[in-house]
């Protein structure tokens, strides 16, 4: 296979495009791909999940390493920082498979300093490296209208955006290598604690007999309004926990974050109180829940300590 000719945009022809990791939101980004007409080759650690995808014509991998054989791009989407070492720098990695030219978009929330380490080693292949983490849930990711944080060099984008555009309505390069990531933490604290008021009011507006939908309605048009409340508000009132980004997800973007504040010397109460919530809801069985569950933290009588899963 001839190395890639990318580097400088793509500008719109068909791509060969290695996936890595197919979850709740991974499932629909991936699809949005192969709908514009790009060559997809896909992993994942559970096979089961790549299942419409492949129905739909994309080719299934043995492994990371093979999904990106011949791939133009190669997205990663995995769980943990460890996953995105694994899938990446690791044996049997996609940087083993990769060719000069050729882009390694990473979209997992994950760790600047590991950011910088992929960007580091992709460079060392002449492989352009984004860290590319996004934000809007499962619903941002069915409609393709992500928000998404890139970091890397101004080639890496350039080479990047034409795909990204696919994925989400607004992508923002904020800087170098780890940049991604480090807004995404900007994001994460913002959205846990905005859970957590949302998930507040509500309980409030039921104490004090009014009809919480229709609080969720009235609050959500005017100033204290929020993708949380507008989003998942009635999720709330309804004690609907299905996930569209799950409570054990959170929980590691939260201990991301407090580390990252903690060696910028911030000292940040909201983010540690959000973490506390989050924390209780996972050990106490909560992990696969949606975020919005993060209202049975205020329900327990004990409070922080969380109603064991039913």
């Amino acid at each position: 296979t001839q190395p890639s000719t990318i580097m400088g945009g793509h500008g719109g022809g068909r791509m060969r495009i290695g996936w890595v990791g197919v979850g709740v939101m991974g499932r629909h980004m991936a699809g949005h791909l192969m709908a514009a007409g790009h060559e997809l080759s896909v992993f994942s650690r559970t096979a089961s999940k790549c299942a419409p995808l492949v129905e739909a014509g994309a080719r299934l991998a043995s492994s990371p390493m093979d999904a990106a054989y011949g791939a133009d791009a190669v997205f990663t989407m995995v769980g943990a920082p460890s996953d995105v070492e694994q899938v990446t720098l690791g044996g049997g990695g996609v940087l083993e498979a990769l060719e000069p030219g050729s882009l390694l978009i990473d979209c997992t929330t994950s760790t600047p300093s590991l950011a910088q380490r992929v960007a580091a080693a992709a460079a060392g292949k002449g492989v352009l490296a984004l860290d590319a983490p996004v934000s809007g849930g499962d619903v941002g990711a069915e409609a393709a209208s992500l928000s998404i944080m890139c970091g890397g060099s101004d080639e890496a984008m350039g080479g990047s955006g034409y795909l990204l555009d696919l994925l989400g309505s607004r992508v923002l390069h904020m800087g170098p290598a780890g940049a991604g990531q480090h807004t995404k933490m900007c994001n994460q604290i913002l959205a846990a604690n905005n859970m957590l008021g949302v998930c507040e009011s509500l309980r409030y507006a039921s104490a004090a007999g009014l009809d919480a939908d229709a609080v969720v309605r009235a609050v959500g048009a005017g100033a204290a309004g929020s993708w949380a409340m507008n989003n998942l508000g009635h999720k709330v009132v309804a004690n609907d926990f299905a996930p569209g980004f799950m409570i054990e997800h959170m929980a590691k973007d939260l201990g991301i974050a407090v580390s990252e504040a903690e060696r910028l010397g911030l000292e940040l109460p909201g983010l540690a109180n959000a973490r506390r919530l989050y924390d209780a809801l996972l050990a106490a069985g909560h992990g696969r829940d949606g975020t919005q569950a993060l209202v049975l933290a205020l329900d327990s009588p004990t409070n922080p300590a969380v109603s064991p899963c039913r």
